[in-house]
């Protein structure tokens, strides 16, 4: 699908992927749907081979984002687009996302190879600060982390206006490890939430928290009990859609209260660059331990004996079958307006 937005000068230096001629034909690494009941979008994350934020998935969530923003702000003028939402979730059991690509990270750092590492994480930077940006849209963005989340992965969620999570989900930055810190991120976002004292505490632990501590201390906005996820983001989005204009209007005062710039997190990724460089053969060894796991997390029958109380998930609907433009509903009708309001018409 091509794509009609024009990146700015500074995105062409620095996101050259986005471009129409190199982005990517289909979505390969996720699968959309478009829920009319609340005016949301689902992506469900499925990266292969590893469940982490491999370039691929990265590539295909950006062309999605610009596709999202063009086919909202070139909509006829007499069309009222239903789109309020974006909700980003994992259909890997389990899992919500491992975080980076620690096999690419391994290898530009034994190959020395620092603009091919710097590259990754700049695309990691404009995934992340569209979505903090909600995509210069009127949306609600929201994360629902069934499962794990860690490091780069958690930064993901952090950067959606809302975080949703199921009880037993395990959340956390394991960079520490590996004599690293997570650079993607993780201190604008988690200090907008709870402060830097507490950020600063949760990234260099190193440990990785349940989703009720995380809610506790304010990470995690709904905590919703096990195999009940989607009907928490479900309830969550009906219950505020009377008040969507208040919720707009808070998060530009957020936007100003706590500002976080792309130039901010560009200039903090060329710091974690610097330190990745200099990790030691020590510290790589312990990032290949870790990659290992990573390999063997994919393995969805360890996830359910490691995680035994995860549920079933619910609905068929919303396994596979890509959103298309202009919407069309699990039961395959296009949608160009606001059906509800029109039902509402002719009801009075």
């Amino acid at each position: 699908m091509k794509i009609d937005h024009e990146p700015t000068a500074e995105e062409q230096v620095k996101e050259p992927h986005i471009k129409a001629e190199n982005a990517p034909r289909e979505y390969t690494q996720f699968s959309t749907r478009y829920d009319p009941d609340t005016s949301a979008i689902w992506c469900w994350m499925k990266p292969e081979p590893r469940p982490c934020l491999n370039t691929t998935l990265i590539d295909e969530l950006v062309q999605l984002q610009y596709q999202l923003t063009t086919t909202y702000k070139t909509q006829h003028p007499d069309t009222i687009w239903p789109f309020r939402h974006l909700i980003v979730a994992s259909k890997t059991p389990g899992i919500y996302n491992l975080g980076g690509d620690l096999a690419l990270f391994k290898r530009c750092i034994e190959n020395r190879e620092i603009e091919r590492l710097r590259d990754y994480a700049y695309k990691c930077i404009n995934l992340l600060h569209r979505n903090i940006d909600n995509l210069d849209l009127p949306i609600t963005t929201v994360s629902l982390i069934q499962g794990q989340a860690l490091g780069g992965g958690f930064e993901m969620a952090l950067s959606s206006d809302v975080i949703v999570a199921e009880r037993s989900s395990q959340v956390g930055f394991p960079e520490i490890l590996f004599n690293l810190f997570p650079g993607m991120g993780a201190y604008n976002l988690l200090t907008r939430r709870i402060g830097s004292a507490l950020a600063e505490r949760i990234i260099l632990s190193g440990e990785t928290y349940n989703a009720g501590e995380l809610y506790n201390m304010g990470v995690i906005d709904v905590l919703a009990e096990d195999g009940e996820g989607e009907q928490a983001v479900e309830d969550y989005l009906k219950s505020h859609n009377q008040s969507h204009n208040t919720i707009r209007s808070i998060k530009k005062i957020r936007q100003i209260v706590h500002p976080i710039t792309r130039q901010n997190l560009y200039d903090i990724v060329d710091i974690w660059v610097d330190a990745a460089m200099d990790l030691s053969d020590k510290d790589l060894a312990k990032m290949e331990r870790l990659l290992h796991l990573q390999k063997d997390m994919k393995d969805s029958k360890t996830i359910e004996q490691q995680n035994n109380v995860l549920k079933p998930r619910r609905g068929d609907w919303r396994k596979v079958n890509d959103v298309s433009f202009p919407l069309i509903t699990h039961l395959g009708e296009n949608v160009s307006r606001n059906r509800r309001k029109n039902q509402s018409r002719r009801r009075d």
